[in-house]
């Protein structure tokens, strides 16, 4: 057997740039990387080594370029990831929020923090965790329960079998989500004689299980026999290339079809089954089928509490749910008729048994109402001075975009908004990370998304609670020439969570800026800051000045960032529906009373099964 002697860290390296997806491309498009003590020497002498074979991008914080990984993993429909490496100790536990992100919306990403030394000689080694009761312990060991596959490389020859799993796992549709390689600083400068055969290229193809016959057939009897059936797409639709096939499957069998924050897009805003929105953030449209729906047809989704209002949106005392999903978890949700398959090859089987089949019409008016209501609040206010709404921002930016556009978001109230208001013409043209909200996703994951993609336009829609959260990757974006536009909204706080707390009887408190402890009121120039890394920006006064503004930032070749001040209290008032979050019992305040009987009455609607 021919042999090659390298570092672990070099074998890591080049193992990882020969890994292809089924289309003959890398995998991984390169690593992400802040090097210090735990990775500096090995990870970096093997990275700069590889060169253009394996690109290295350097960041500013390390749960920064995670997020930046994880939305080029999404935006490229899980077909090509990154890796991302880093010191041990404090710069390993700043990709712990990353990592369950990417857990929770099953998005793969390769994570190899340094750790701490295997054969223990300088113990406690700078920023080591000592566990008193568990000596192999570091804080790597955070990840385990955040990770698909977790693995400590304490020996060179443990990559032969550490690497396979890593990639048989970011690669599998349904065990798809992160790797974690807690890489023992010492072993990654390392030798070993490792075959010449390991570092072969290798095409992951992923793989697309085909329904059971039994299950198709139980699935198509549900969908034939339904009077009101709609169909929920998910992620899933995106991830198995299955947009036209929906698009196909819906209009053949008379179907209406209703997209999660993941699976929006799924179908052109315009087409006529596509009712919009579900669930809490959802469409007036799509819920009113849904409350009435027998049959619910679940393509991708894991049905969480957002989609289903909290198990309360779906009212048909006979309804049924038909749970198609490539993850056996998600099948069997809440009585689901389970269909464990590829959403492509799925919905293509359950086509030929179905035949002409075709549900009873619906009332179309429900769509053009809704688009109706959508335009009236995105549109510009005839008050040119008045603070904008969320809702007339969104407007603006939509209308400054083709259909070509992107559109990145996050956290707060900007998803729920977007969810209900943006017109997505194309696939993945609609990025939101909902499935973990995280805060300060949202520059960093712009980053991503224009890596992705860079013949499309990127706009990133953030607040200025979350822009404080996480803002470094602007600067990131500038200094590799990825141009993303920033349209940064200030509401001066975090106004999502001020109107939870008062939906809930609660007392503004804590939540926006001038009703927190302070000795120094807030006067933050966001314009100036994000001039300040290098980005173009401006500030403006009004939705004219904003769609202006949005000309001026397509023209540009650099990142540009577009702030203007909005108001925190209104929201959509059409569609939506009640989400459970759990009012006090005790309070002294009438309004907190008040509040927590229509939450019991609420939860009357939920339904366990």
């Amino acid at each position: 057997m021919k042999t090659i002697r390298l570092t672990a860290a070099q074998a890591l390296v080049r193992y990882c740039s020969t890994q292809l997806n089924e289309d003959g491309v890398p995998f991984l498009a390169g690593c992400w990387a802040i090097f210090g003590h735990g990775n500096v020497a090995g990870m970096g002498e093997a990275l700069y080594a590889a060169g253009d074979d394996f690109p290295t991008w350097r960041a500013h914080n390390e749960q920064g370029m995670a997020n930046a990984a994880i939305a080029y993993a999404k935006a490229s429909n899980r077909k090509r990831a990154m890796a991302v490496t880093t010191s041990i100790g404090p710069g390993a536990l700043n990709l712990a929020t990353s990592c369950a992100l990417a857990h929770v919306n099953r998005l793969p990403v390769l994570f190899v923090p340094g750790d701490v030394f295997a054969n223990r000689a300088p113990d406690p080694v700078l920023q080591q965790l000592e566990d008193f009761n568990d000596g192999s312990m570091s804080v790597n060991d955070a990840f385990k329960p955040i990770s698909r596959y977790f693995d400590r490389i304490q020996r060179p020859e443990q990559l032969l079998t550490a690497l396979p799993r890593a990639f048989a796992v970011m690669t599998d549709p349904a065990e798809c989500g992160p790797v974690t390689l807690a890489f023992c600083q010492d072993v990654q400068a390392e030798a070993y004689d490792y075959p010449v055969e390991f570092f072969a290229p290798r095409e992951w193809h992923r793989r697309r299980p085909r329904p059971g016959l039994r299950e198709v057939k139980v699935a198509a009897d549900a969908i034939r026999g339904a009077r009101r059936p709609l169909i929920i797409a998910g992620g899933g639709v995106l991830y198995a290339g299955a947009t036209e096939t929906l698009r196909d499957f819906a209009e053949k069998h008379n179907i209406p079809v209703g997209e999660t924050q993941a699976g929006k897009s799924s179908l052109p805003w315009d087409h006529p089954l596509n009712l919009g929105s579900i669930g809490v953030t959802g469409s007036a449209a799509t819920n009113a089928i849904a409350a009435e729906a027998d049959v619910l047809i679940g393509v991708g989704t894991r049905f969480q509490d957002f989609t289903t209002g909290s198990w309360s949106l779906f009212q048909n005392p006979n309804r049924r749910i038909v749970s198609i999903n490539v993850a056996p978890f998600d099948t069997h949700k809440h009585n689901s008729l389970p269909l464990v398959a590829d959403a492509k090859l799925a919905l293509e089987e359950i086509d030929e048994l179905l035949a002409d089949h075709k549900a009873p019409d619906f009332d179309a008016s429900l769509k053009s109402d809704w688009i109706a209501a959508v335009d009236k609040v995105t549109a510009a206010p005839k008050d040119g001075n008045a603070l904008p709404t969320d809702m007339q921002v969104i407007g603006a930016v939509q209308r400054g975009l083709d259909e070509n556009g992107v559109v990145v978001c996050a956290a707060g109230g900007l998803p729920g908004e977007l969810h209900k208001l943006w017109k997505t013409a194309r696939p993945n043209g609609y990025h939101l990370e909902y499935g973990f909200s995280t805060m300060g996703y949202e520059i960093a994951g712009g980053l991503g998304v224009k890596m992705a993609l860079p013949d499309r336009e990127v706009v990133v829609m953030v607040g200025d609670g979350s822009y404080m959260m996480l803002n470094s990757e602007l600067a990131t974006s500038v200094m590799l020439g990825q141009k993303i536009i920033v349209v940064l909204l200030d509401n001066r706080g975090y106004g999502c969570i001020n109107r939870l707390q008062i939906a809930c009887g609660g007392a503004p408190f804590n939540n926006l800026i001038d009703d927190t402890r302070h000795a120094v009121p807030s006067n933050i120039d966001f314009a100036a800051h994000a001039a300040s890394m290098g980005a173009t920006s401006e500030k403006v006064d009004s939705i004219g000045g904003l769609e202006e503004a949005m000309t001026r930032a397509r023209a540009s070749d650099t990142s540009y960032v577009i702030l203007i001040d909005t108001d925190p209290m209104p929201t959509t008032e059409a569609g939506g529906h009640w989400w459970d979050v759990a009012v006090p019992e005790v309070s002294g305040r009438a309004e907190v009373v008040e509040a927590r009987k229509g939450y019991e009455a609420k939860r009357e609607l939920q339904r366990v099964d």
